[in-house]
């Protein structure tokens, strides 16, 4: 039996009635994350396009190909393949590119090719090919050409709002509590959302989905503190690993929706509109009993507890002073329980205390290399897979499902080998991948793809589990930041990953061999980690610290005896 608070679970089921729902609802508003996440695939997405002629087209050549409109030539128009010759309704001939245009002088006849003068000019107006993409911000505010870095600057601009989010909101998560936060960010996710749809500008538009990204990084942070204090060690494995599941869901949410509505202002209204379920019940969620408990509200930890067995149809009889005498603390009558204040929890921790000691220290910078690895190979294996083809649509739908099985089989592990055992293996296997990518000549392109998706499948299993290994690895009073400031190192991954990505030009494998490097040294590290299957979640940093030496293990035993002799006794 467990010791402790985790205890309660033992008392009032791991996973039963009250925790489904509310585990339930809580990972609802984890899809609308996912969304948001990446909505910018679309809502900056630059379709072909070309220099304006000045003035009405009347005839069209492209190589072989005439017509006489600019819309009848994009199926065949190809950027980097030669211009798009033009005649206007005055008698020009224009030679029209992405970002110039050519003036021909006295042309004789309307020919493709032309050896007379020409002139160049810049670009005034731009002309889009609307066949996929009807509107988008590039195409609403010309960012092509000169201005085509404001485009590819939008993402690593949310990117760094989700950076300073993951650390901001779990450090707050930890003062305040987890409920306040999660109510905070969704009703300020869904306000940014529309807001981003209305905005008039390209800075505004940044400034607002910075934002927005701040906000939806630290629902995604602290809900997975919420659901895992929420639910018993027997199903906290499932719980954890689903709600990325929930994530991945909201990709191919993304991808049904992107392909429907090709509007960037109502393609956000509608992804936004998905948080408004949540809104309407998320003021119900009870906080967690671990933070009650670890703050010295033992009052409302009560009733909490009251209110969990009574929902779950079980009669209620565990006392908050059970759960503190478990924990090593003395026993308090029911008139101290309210005065009782620890002092530990009131400490102001910060995120040196992560490194305050050298185990301490050596697992922190394993579990942030662990977040770093997996968000800087999932990226650099996802954008490598765009030069897969086919339609840009069905390939994200695609990209969120592939994710749902790795969870699957990484659940399984988990509860079977255990933790550090599953997630060491995927880091290698991930690395072998990428050298074994590598290896293969680059005429077998199948072989190719089977290898980048045995990566990014491995590389998923590595960081689905570090959520909840993180979570288990450190105690009550520093959980959130720990989650918070791995999920910032995991931001740093996917801002590096695409620079990672245009190493390519250096050599073709450049990427995937820094990736595989990487993976490999971090999944032997990994290995030192102390295992948490089955390990009561800890309240102080001595028993955090604690966690798989023979003390502890020592510790659990005794502990067990002691429990079974009383229960006897009574």
């Amino acid at each position: 039996m467990s010791t402790g608070v985790e205890r309660l679970f033992d008392e009032l089921g791991h996973f039963r009635r009250f925790q489904a729902c509310l585990y339930f609802a809580a990972v609802f508003q984890a899809t609308s994350c996912g969304i948001h996440y990446l909505a910018s695939v679309f809502l900056v997405e630059t379709p072909k396009f070309l220099c304006d002629a000045p003035g009405n087209v009347t005839n069209v050549q492209y190589g072989n190909h005439s017509a006489s409109s600019l819309e009848d030539i994009w199926s065949v128009y190809k950027p980097g393949k030669g211009p798009v010759v033009v005649q206007t309704v005055d008698g020009e001939q224009w030679e029209l590119s992405p970002c110039c245009r050519v003036l021909r002088h006295n042309p004789v006849d309307f020919h493709y090719e032309f050896d007379g003068n020409r002139t160049v000019e810049a670009c005034s107006q731009y002309v889009f090919d609307h066949s996929q993409v009807e509107q988008s911000i590039v195409t609403e505010w010309d960012l092509v050409c000169d201005k085509e870095w404001l485009a590819k600057l939008s993402q690593p601009t949310f990117m760094l709002g989700v950076l300073i989010g993951a650390l901001v909101f779990g450090d707050i998560a930890d003062r305040v509590g987890r409920r306040p936060v999660l109510m905070a960010t969704s009703l300020c996710q869904f306000a940014f959302g529309i807001i981003v749809a209305f905005t008039g500008n390209y800075y505004f538009f940044v400034a607002v989905r910075f934002l927005l990204a701040m906000v939806s990084s630290g629902y995604l942070v602290v809900v997975f503190v919420y659901v895992t204090e929420f639910t018993g060690s027997k199903v906290r494995t499932w719980t954890s690993m689903h709600v990325h599941a929930a994530f991945a869901v909201g990709i191919m949410v993304v991808a049904l929706v992107g392909y429907l509505v090709r509007v960037w202002w109502m393609y956000q209204i509608i992804l936004t509109l998905s948080t408004c379920p949540f809104l309407l019940y998320c003021w119900k969620f009870p906080e967690t009993p671990f933070f009650l408990i670890a703050k010295g509200r033992h009052q409302e930890a009560q009733q909490l507890l009251d209110t969990i067995a009574q929902f779950n149809g079980l009669e209620p009889k565990l006392k908050v002073s059970e759960l503190i005498e478990d924990s090593g603390k003395p026993l308090l009558t029911d008139g101290q329980i309210q005065e009782y204040k620890p002092e530990e929890p009131e400490k102001k921790l910060s995120i040196l205390d992560m490194f305050g000691s050298w185990k301490m220290a050596g697992r922190s910078a394993t579990c942030w290399s662990i977040w770093f690895i997996g968000s800087l190979g999932y990226y650099v294996f996802s954008l490598g897979s765009v030069n897969l083809g086919g339609n840009q649509y069905v390939n994200l739908f695609l990209a969120g499902a592939v994710e749902l099985p790795s969870y699957l089989i990484g659940c399984f592990a988990m509860d079977r080998v255990g933790r550090r055992k599953t997630c060491a293996p995927a880091l290698l296997l991930s690395g072998v991948a990428c050298m074994l990518i590598i290896a293969v000549p680059q005429d077998i392109e199948f072989l190719a793809i089977i290898l980048s998706m045995t990566g990014k499948f491995a590389i998923a299993i590595a960081f689905g589990l570090v959520y909840l290994y993180t979570c288990e690895l450190y105690p009550t009073i520093i959980r959130s930041l720990a989650v918070g400031s791995g999920s910032m190192m995991c931001r740093v991954g996917s801002v590096v990953a695409p620079f990672c990505v245009y190493l390519a030009d250096v050599w073709i494998y450049l990427p995937q061999l820094i990736v595989g490097i990487l993976a490999f040294i971090i999944g032997i590290l990994t290995m030192f980690l102390p295992e948490t299957l089955g390990e009561p979640l800890t309240s102080t940093l001595e028993e955090a610290e604690a966690l798989g030496t023979k003390f502890s293990k020592k510790q659990r035993r005794e502990d067990g005896i002691a429990l079974n002799l009383t229960d006897s006794k009574a």
